[in-house]
């Protein structure tokens, strides 16, 4: 029962990757249309299934300073729609520079010759990992 899903909640995509907490590691798992305000909860339950994760970490989009912005409001609202969905505990975790991660492993990824351009459509589901990685260092840190 060690295995969580990380989100990066968007308007168009939402990025989901899987982690483990034993190792502490995330990988980007895919990248779920989002069509009129609505993920398409059918890939997401086939994911679930598939998956039977634990814990749900949804990525909270805060300003520069911290705070909340108009953003913010929509990965609380995926949020709790998730959770009462799957019945599952869902935590926060600060998702501020994990889209410029992602990009950057993105950029190396190129670089080294691992990934190719038409698998940009995947960053989202990188920042995911990003999110989910950050909130298992800092869970795991802590206890």
């Amino acid at each position: 029962m060690s295995c969580l899903f990380g989100f990066d909640v968007g308007t168009k995509i939402v990025g989901v990757a899987v982690g483990n907490r034993l190792t502490g590691t995330a990988r980007a798992l895919a990248a779920v249309p989002v069509r009129d305000g609505e993920p398409d909860w059918h890939t997401l339950d086939t994911l679930r299934r598939e998956w039977l994760p634990a814990e749900l970490v949804v990525g909270l989009p805060l300003d520069n300073d911290g705070k909340e912005q108009p953003m913010t409001r929509t990965a609380r609202r995926f949020a709790e729609r998730i959770g009462e969905r799957y019945a599952l505990p869902v935590a926060f975790a600060d998702e501020r520079m994990s889209s410029q991660e992602a990009a950057r492993r993105f950029a190396a990824g190129r670089a080294a010759g691992t990934r190719k351009r038409s698998d940009a459509k995947s960053i989202d589901a990188e920042a995911a990992a990003v999110i989910l990685e950050s909130y298992l260092l800092t869970t795991l840190g802590t206890s």
